[in-house]
């Protein structure tokens, strides 16, 4: 750099001399006296101030972008501060001839940025960033900590519609101590999951992060905060419910632990789905009202309290205690669809199965459950993974 700089000096000074020497004598201090004045003047002249990202006035900087500096020399000190005097995070490079910050500037904020070089020369610039219109916070499950089947997604529920889905996915990153293979599946516009390819290997950790802030999600939406969980993968166990005998079985690691008779939705009526469930909410008391998935009291729907409720669907469809029915357990289906048992094998099932077991309904007469209901998301082929398109469920 100092080549740089001084080969325009040094033709100063080389200029000066030439004088000097042209008028010889008793000259030659005064002579001496202008060349170092003509390098000083090109020095000065070839100060740079601190480069800046960011111009005097700017509006609707993005958070994630910051500020940046950057010197021709060496900065001596760099500030940058909000409307409340509070020092943003930063750091230098270290020759100390670059700056940046380290921490996300907030929304709707105004910074001043102040950066002074070695050499006096200063820049100062003062800006806004963006306040947008709608911000959306994102809640994942599991939650942090806990242990799962072998079956359990990643689930994602914004506070807003999602309209740039890809731009939502590309926020999120799904770590696994194992490699796990999955992929997005949209469920509506507000709920996201990350599924594996397959059921999960037992002892799987994984490690979650939606980092969503700064983010522009589309539809004037950016993050509001981000997001992380961790939890682990418990024992493979799995469920199967066979209308054909009526039969619900529970198989540990492939082995048979327990069987037992229920009864399923009205054949013709109110047909148990079939295909594969996901075991969801527990509840040791419940009032179940056919309302909440539009079936009216007067159109024979019900409000009724149940025992030892196990949610496999989010359309109301539980593996519960039906006191009421043990007549036709094994032999008759007359429910509106929930998988009836006895008291005593409800209650044993809900305190031996956990969230994220699967349970796959077999041999009924009700279609299949669609892979957007909840906890039938292993309904849905491989191939119907989202790429971050414009999800037809995400309009």
């Amino acid at each position: 750099m100092r080549v740089r700089w001084r080969s325009g000096a040094l033709a100063a000074v080389a200029a000066v001399l030439s004088l000097g020497l042209a008028g010889c004598g008793g000259g030659a201090a005064g002579d001496g006296g202008s060349a170092q004045t003509a390098v000083s003047s090109v020095a000065e002249e070839r100060k740079e101030p601190p480069r800046l990202s960011v111009q005097d006035g700017d509006t609707g900087v993005e958070p994630l972008k910051g500020a940046k500096v950057a010197s021709a020399s060496k900065l001596e000190e760099v500030t940058l501060t909000n409307e409340q005097g509070r020092a943003v995070d930063a750091e230098y490079n270290p020759e100390k001839t670059g700056w940046e910050t380290t921490e996300p500037l907030g929304y709707g904020r105004t910074y001043t940025l102040e950066a002074k070089n070695a050499d006096g020369t200063t820049s100062t610039a003062t800006f806004t960033t963006l306040s947008p219109a709608e911000q959306t916070n994102v809640a994942i499950g599991p939650y942090d900590g806990a242990t799962v089947g072998v079956a359990q997604a990643v689930t994602f529920r914004f506070g807003s519609a999602i309209t740039d889905t890809k731009a939502a996915e590309d926020a999120i990153t799904v770590e696994t101590s194992n490699g796990t293979e999955g992929g997005f599946f949209w469920q509506s516009p507000y709920e996201l999951i990350w599924r594996p390819k397959e059921f999960w290997e037992p002892g799987t950790a994984v490690t979650v992060h939606a980092d969503i802030y700064g983010k522009d999600l589309g539809g004037g939406v950016w993050g509001a905060a981000d997001a992380e969980t961790s939890f682990t993968i418990g024992d493979k166990v799995e469920a199967v419910v066979d209308n054909r005998d009526k039969t619900l079985r529970v198989y540990r690691d492939g082995e048979l632990v327990r069987s037992f008779p229920v009864s399923l939705g009205t054949d013709g009526k109110y047909d148990t789905p079939n295909g594969t469930y996901v075991i969801g909410d527990s509840h040791e008391h419940l009032v179940m009202d056919s309302r909440s998935y539009g079936l009216a009291l007067n159109q024979g729907g019900y409000v009724t309290d149940v025992d030892w409720a196990t949610q496999m669907s989010y359309s109301g469809i539980y593996v519960h205690s039906a006191p009421w029915a043990t007549w036709a357990l094994g032999a008759q289906n007359q429910s509106h669809g929930c998988v009836n048992a006895s008291p005593e094998d409800a209650k044993w099932f809900q305190q031996y199965v956990k969230r994220g077991d699967p349970v796959e309904v077999v041999g009924a007469l009700g279609g299949t459950l669609p892979g957007y209901d909840g906890l039938g998301y292993w309904n849905y082929g491989w191939e119907e993974r989202s790429g971050g398109t414009e999800d037809p469920r995400a309009e």
